[in-house]
């Protein structure tokens, strides 16, 4: 059956590093360590991308973006994000719900931008977006400060032709 609406849920981690930027959903914040990654190490976005290919059954991240292959190294995953939308010009975002857990920095002050840029690389209103922190109350290695954690799920709705 070949159903109009699909829903995938997605996860991704990095561990904490000095020297490299913070990069959160295409926004740099400022942060006494990065996200050791191959790519530019979004998390949220990675997890949003899985998200999106679990629900479309395209598999993950991994297959479509080795971390193997030299043209992903330190990639923005918004281009990537933009690139998985290139592939499914069939399927429009529904919704996001995505949360990330850290215990820092805070993520307050750049939950509008952070927001903003996922809506505008989803081609989606930005009332179909909700970005999340929280922290894990001081327990594992997120809450120990040495990595942080993104949760995704999403809504993805074919396109009525």
């Amino acid at each position: 059956m070949d159903l109009p609406f699909r829903i995938g849920s997605g996860y991704d981690s990095h561990r904490f590093v000095p020297e490299r930027k913070l990069v959160l959903c295409g926004q740099v914040i400022e942060h006494s360590a990065g996200l050791l990654g191959h790519s530019d190490a979004d998390a949220p976005v990675h997890a949003l991308i899985d998200a999106i290919l679990g629900a479309l059954a395209m598999g993950d991240i991994g297959r479509l973006f080795p971390d193997n292959n030299p043209v992903f190294k330190d990639a923005d995953s918004m281009e990537l994000l933009k690139n998985v939308m290139e592939r499914i010009p069939d399927w429009q975002v529904g919704n996001v719900d995505l949360t990330i857990v850290t215990e820092k920095p805070k993520l307050t002050p750049f939950m509008d931008v952070m927001r903003k840029n996922l809506a505008d690389a989803l081609k989606t209103d930005l009332r179909n977006i909700s970005v999340k922190a929280k922290t894990a109350e001081k327990l594992g290695p997120v809450g120990a400060g040495e990595a942080l954690e993104a949760y995704a799920v999403v809504l993805m709705i074919r396109k009525e032709k």
